[in-house]
């Protein structure tokens, strides 16, 4: 993600066909370590494409897969069981909050120590 956040970061700077180089120098300045294959697939992939085509692209793809909504909006209008399910999940979370908290106890120090 951190090369296609560069190859972006170049183009909004007027370059429309960064190179690696580029790329290394943006991310250098921020003391990233530069993976040559990576970089290398993500300026293949993007070579010569105009990157608003891409991103228009990648929006429509992103609009056909669901995102959660739909499944908790069909939960919650199941009727009169879901309130159960959700009490059991509070109480589920509870636990695991508390178990968190006992696990930090036996490590012989705690947050304020």
């Amino acid at each position: 993600m951190r090369y296609v956040a560069a190859y972006l970061l170049a183009v909004l700077g007027g370059n429309d066909n960064p190179s690696a180089a580029d790329i290394e120098k943006i991310l250098g300045s921020v003391g990233i370590d530069v993976d040559k294959e990576r970089l290398s697939k993500v300026i293949s992939e993007l070579k010569g494409k105009d990157i608003n085509e891409v991103i228009a692209e990648g929006q429509q793809k992103l609009a056909s897969v669901p995102s959660g909504g739909a499944v908790a909006a069909a939960g919650s209008s199941t009727g009169g069981g879901g309130d159960k399910e959700e009490a059991a999940e509070e109480k589920k979370e509870e636990k695991k909050e508390e178990s968190e908290e006992e696990s930090d106890d036996d490590m012989g120090f705690g947050l304020f120590d």
